[in-house]
């Protein structure tokens, strides 16, 4: 990757390659070239693949486009593997006119009938000089696609820097992936265009799969997603039609699509969850009369390693039984085989999480509840409460100074206040609407608010919970509180108000905090991103690593997860309002506020601190044993000092970025079409300015790697254990007084276990976060690029400088974690805070649950 710069260099070096090339009689008519294909089971594509060359600096005058080269065929490929991956090498000479000047781009044209693999091409100029082209894109056959494939060298230009012979291809490449918005699209169709998030229901099979369309609407807004064109349903035209079992095919641009590896990884990780599934709801079909757990031994049983031949037995029965029979009208055939063969192979069940591992106990205690509020897999929503007692869109809220203020370490609720020691977890005003609609089909849920006080040694004691129901007329509302206790009648119902409170967080930590604010927020960016940025852009080339996978993972989800009658429906309390909610949510969601120092602020766990020379992040925590914000204010750092040097080496000024056309068309598109529901906002960024450029980069950046390993990869330490965070409740808590409450009062934790998810619902949960807690060993890391992808200095200097500085975070982190002071930082559990650790130096030597490493993208 090479950039242009502000001091004389490249028109100095295009002239002197070009008299190279002149004066070379013995070389000047030949480029020699190597390519690179991955060989993934099928032949190579040999004589029926060619390339054609691009000067980028010679203009054919009958195009207008740079000269091209005659045809070089590929020929006598040798076979390599390194690292697990095979590939096949072809050696090239390519003919090309004395005066052809520098190449800068070429043609590969497929006439095989099957795709391949297109990893890297390097060309040899005169005196040795390499160009590389880091390509790593499926070239499909020409018969299907009409059009052969274009790729640029790694150099990099703005757009009124790029070279005269390169300038059309630039416009013409960027054409050809918008699309019309029109048409089905087929597997080798590299189009990028917007639709709304229509393919989540399928109204075909009946009223119970109905569900709004999100986005394009003031009542449902929502980002946009990658059009796939199928058709509409039967029933109702604004939607897709959906097919019946779990679709994996569903359409992605190639470029778009996890690798081979990664994708039967993925799949495995999948089966391997499955198969855990299916041996808990095996057994539980041993209890034909409850669907609850008898015991807390029996749930700490589903992660114990040890199995009875006996058990084993009837388990592998129940695979051919009526587990069996519910699983295959879910998957496609050939994954409902690899799953009944995987079965038969291996019993094993869940694996031990974290939260019970070290201290079976521990998802019970305060302490333990009020340190996952900062440090657990849901860190950004704790508050710090602004006005006792709290109020909201449907009034003051039931708690009285007279239930918290004993529990002030001696002092009063205003000290307290004062001090900014009350904190708030708030899931009240946005839930209040919905739950007449929510409490149905076996679900209890209230809305919560949850108080916490903040002691000296920076720990958060939790100081009340109050539960809300819709009351008998509109906006009206039935509230409780309850209050801890260690012993007697009053702890066994603080347990079941703590698990209430468990269920909304858990909720919206995987609706909110999870999907929308990482998964959905991105995708619009990075369509935007490929059809207004030519890959020449170095913003493209900063922004690459970071939008890996993203648009197959999200497909993935529409298909299995968030969909009606999906995996969340099954297993969250929203059940099939749960995408609705996401897009209420939406309407409170600011990309501005989504920057780390911009969060902290606004949820009072952190206050400006613009003037400290000695404070980048011009924020100071309110307390520092905060794991989240401290671990991810020097995050935050790394990201932003990268992405200031990196655009520093090739924007001069202010001026720049508003005459860089193709970045003012991109954040256009971001704002009017992939956020289009909030084009009006005026919290957009200008994108008149350096400083508008750097902070926008910095926040897309932070999503996608730190804050998604927050909220991705703890999730199996902390919710892999349903009794610390169940995803829904199935009773409410009883009333004195009622039946239930004398069921409750002969056995509390017979009736705490009732409340829990069903065995279904919660190995299903189980299964999930199993799949979505594990890295994958291709991952690469925040810090991490292959070198091939830049052979500019400059960059390399400034990526190095990165990566340094990513690794002495890794150094305070450790020693954070080792300082008894910072009780925050692993607490009863002993689990340490590593989510935000970066992880630079694996290089898929350890992958799986490993609870630490923060992935350049969003890919799971």
């Amino acid at each position: 990757m090479v950039f242009p710069r502000a001091y004389p260099s490249m028109q100095e070096r295009v002239r002197e390659v070009q008299s190279k090339f002149q004066n070379h009689h013995i070389k000047q008519n030949i480029i020699k070239g190597k390519i690179v294909i991955q060989n993934h089971g099928q032949s190579g594509p040999g004589k029926s693949a060619s390339v054609q060359i691009y000067s980028s600096t010679t203009v054919d005058p009958s195009t207008g486009k740079g000269k091209l080269s005659a045809k070089a065929y590929l020929k006598r490929g040798k076979s390599e593997g390194h690292d697990g991956t095979k590939t096949r090498i072809y050696k090239i000479k390519i003919h090309v006119e004395p005066d052809f000047g520098i190449p800068g781009a070429f043609l590969m044209k497929n006439q095989h009938k099957h795709k391949f693999f297109l990893e890297s091409v390097t060309l040899e100029i005169p005196d040795n000089q390499i160009i590389y082209f880091d390509c790593r894109s499926w070239v499909y056959p020409f018969q299907k696609t009409k059009s052969e494939r274009l790729f640029f060298s790694n150099n990099s230009y703005l757009p009124n820097h790029t070279p005269s012979a390169l300038v059309e291809l630039r416009k013409l490449e960027l054409v050809s992936l918008r699309g019309d918005g029109k048409q089905v699209r087929k597997e080798w169709d590299r189009i990028y265009d917007y639709d709304y998030y229509n393919d989540l229901c399928n109204p075909d099979k009946g009223q119970e799969h109905i569900r709004p369309v999100l986005g394009g609407s003031e009542l449902h807004p929502y980002p946009r997603r990658v059009r796939t064109g199928h058709p509409p349903s039967n029933t109702e035209p604004s939607t897709e039609s959906r097919t019946e079992t779990i679709n994996l095919d569903i359409y992605v641009p190639p470029d778009e699509r996890f690798s081979p590896k990664k994708l039967s990884e993925f799949i495995s990780n999948s089966i391997q969850a499955t198969v855990h599934f299916i041996i808990t709801e095996a057994d539980s079909l041993f209890k034909q009369d409850s669907s609850s757990f008898e015991s807390f031994d029996e749930i700490h049983d589903m992660f114990s390693s040890k199995r009875s031949k006996a058990v084993e037995g009837k388990a592998k029965d129940k695979l051919k039984g009526k587990v069996k029979e519910r699983l295959k009208k879910l998957v496609p055939d050939v994954l409902f085989k690899e799953i009944t063969y995987a079965g038969k192979e291996d019993l094993a069940k869940f694996p031990l999480p974290q939260i019970i591992r070290e201290n079976e106990l521990a998802w019970g205690n305060d302490e333990e509840f009020g340190r996952q509020m900062l440090a657990g897999t849901n860190p950004a929503r704790i508050q710090s409460l602004q006005k006792f007692p709290p109020e909201g869109r449907y009034g003051m809220s039931t708690i009285e100074a007279s239930h918290i203020e004993h529990s002030l370490d001696g002092l009063t609720l205003f000290e307290a206040m004062n001090e900014w020691r009350i904190f708030i977890l708030d899931h009240h005003d946005y839930l209040m609407p919905y739950l007449s609609k929510i409490n149905t089909n076996g679900v209890c849920a209230y809305a919560s608010r949850t108080l916490f006080f903040l002691r000296t040694d920076d720990t958060l004691k939790p100081l009340a919970i109050e539960l809300s129901l819709p009351g008998s007329s509109e906006d009206t509302e039935v509230s409780r509180v309850f209050l801890p206790a260690n012993q007697g009648t009053e702890a066994a119902l603080w347990q079941l108000a703590k698990a209430h409170v468990a269920a909304n967080d858990s909720a919206y930590h995987q609706l909110i905090s999870h999907w929308l604010h990482t998964h959905a927020v991105v995708e619009p960016f990075i369509i935007a991103t490929r059809r207004q940025l030519s890959v020449m852009h170095p913003i493209n080339w900063l922004l690459r690593p970071h939008f890996k996978d993203t648009i197959h993972i999200n497909a993935l989800a529409r298909s299995i997860l968030i969909n009606s009658r999906g995996i969340l429906e099954k297993t969250l309390f929203s059940g099939e309002i749960s995408m609705e909610l996401s897009s209420e949510l939406y309407k409170e969601w600011r990309f501005d506020e989504q920057a780390l120092p911009a969060d902290l602020v606004k949820r009072g766990l952190a206050l400006e601190d613009p003037d400290n020379p000695n404070n980048p992040t011009e924020v100071q925590l309110l307390f520092d044993d905060y794991p989240y914000g401290a671990d991810g204010l020097d995050i935050w750092h790394a990201i932003k000092t990268w992405v200031t040097d990196f655009c520093s080496l090739f924007y001069e000024n202010d001026s720049s970025v508003n005459s860089d056309v193709e970045i003012q068309a991109w954040w256009s598109e971001i704002q009017n079409v992939g956020h289009g529901d909030k084009c009006n906002e005026t919290w957009w960024y200008k994108m008149t300015t350096l400083l508008d450029l750097t902070e926008a980069l910095t926040t897309l950046i932070w999503i996608t790697s730190g804050l998604h390993a927050s909220v991705n990869f703890g999730q199996y330490a902390y919710a892999g254990c349903p009794l610390n965070r169940p995803m829904l409740c199935r009773n409410f808590i009883p009333e004195q007084g009622t039946q239930e409450f004398a069921e409750f009062l002969r056995d509390p934790d017979k009736y705490y276990l009732n409340m829990l998810p069903s065995r279904f619902e919660m190995s299903l949960g189980i299964a999930l976060i199993e799949v979505l807690s594990r890295h994958t060993s291709d991952e690469v890391y925040l810090g991490q690029r292959p070198l091939l992808e830049c052979t500019d200095d400059g960059v390399q200097e400034k990526f190095k400088k990165f990566n340094e500085h990513l690794q002495e975070i890794e150094k305070k982190i450790i020693q954070r974690n080792k300082d008894p002071k910072f009780k925050n930082r692993s607490g009863p559990a002993k689990i340490p805070y590593e989510l935000l650790y970066p992880d630079t130096s694996n290089v898929g030597s350890t992958w799986g649950i490993t609870g630490k490493g923060i992935p350049n993208n969003i890919s799971i």
